[in-house]
């Protein structure tokens, strides 16, 4: 289904957006001409990953404001969490109140590292995205963004070319993420079914990191035949 969004932009709140996926992130979705709120624990810190980001184009005058992830999830139209695993659900308790009803887009990856590199982590929820249906349950949850590199996010190059793989219960909210995707130059949103298959998503960034220690690269997914 085509999508088309708002002209004006959405609000975006980035849950942990002072980590490079989450600045990556808030990075293309501004230039593409949304609000962005950046969050962080630290909303001092939380400003001055906005800031820098501004500053790092000020020709584009973006929108880029920093706040408590609260606040950030309070003001924004759709939010986006970008947290380590470790803070998951602590993270997002608290915010319940103000995700509801709201697209909330989850790009957690539950990863471990030894000596032979990462290595998916089960949960008992099934994956962080189904964890976080459960601790949000008014919101509107999609799996997504789990398979771009930060290094390729927060990189010079003005196009990312991979595919977004995007799960999720609602049609609506998956084909709002999908259209999302398409708004960063060389990306495509593609829609790979229920939620319950977000763990192999988010299991899949533990072979893209072993492929990109292998090859020296920040690889990404092509899906071929759509």
């Amino acid at each position: 289904m085509i999508v088309t969004l708002p002209a004006e932009g959405f609000t975006i709140g980035i849950i942990g957006g002072t980590g490079d996926q989450g600045r990556g992130l808030g990075r293309r979705f501004a230039l593409a001409g949304h609000r962005v709120v950046v969050g962080s624990r630290d909303p001092l810190r939380a400003e001055e990953a906005a800031g820098k980001l501004v500053a790092e184009h000020p020709e584009e005058g973006l929108d880029v404001t920093g706040a408590s992830n609260a606040d950030a999830a309070r003001r924004a139209e759709l939010v986006i969490v970008a947290v380590p695993y470790d803070g998951h659900r602590e993270t997002l308790l608290p915010l319940a109140e103000h995700c509801a009803g709201k697209v909330v887009i989850d790009c957690v990856n539950p990863m471990s590292f030894d000596k032979s590199g990462a290595a998916y982590v089960e949960l008992p929820d099934g994956s962080a995205a189904e964890e976080a249906a459960a601790v949000l349950p008014g919101a509107r949850i999609v799996s997504a963004f789990h398979d771009v590199s930060a290094k390729r996010l927060l990189g010079t190059n003005l196009s990312v070319s991979t595919d977004v793989l995007v799960c999720g219960d609602d049609q609506e909210a998956k084909d709002v993420v999908c259209a999302l995707a398409a708004q960063i130059r060389g990306m495509r949103g593609i829609d790979a079914g229920p939620l319950r298959l977000s763990r192999h998503l988010e299991a899949l960034t533990a072979v893209l990191i072993g492929i990109n220690k292998t090859y020296k690269t920040h690889s990404g997914v092509r899906i071929t035949g759509v």
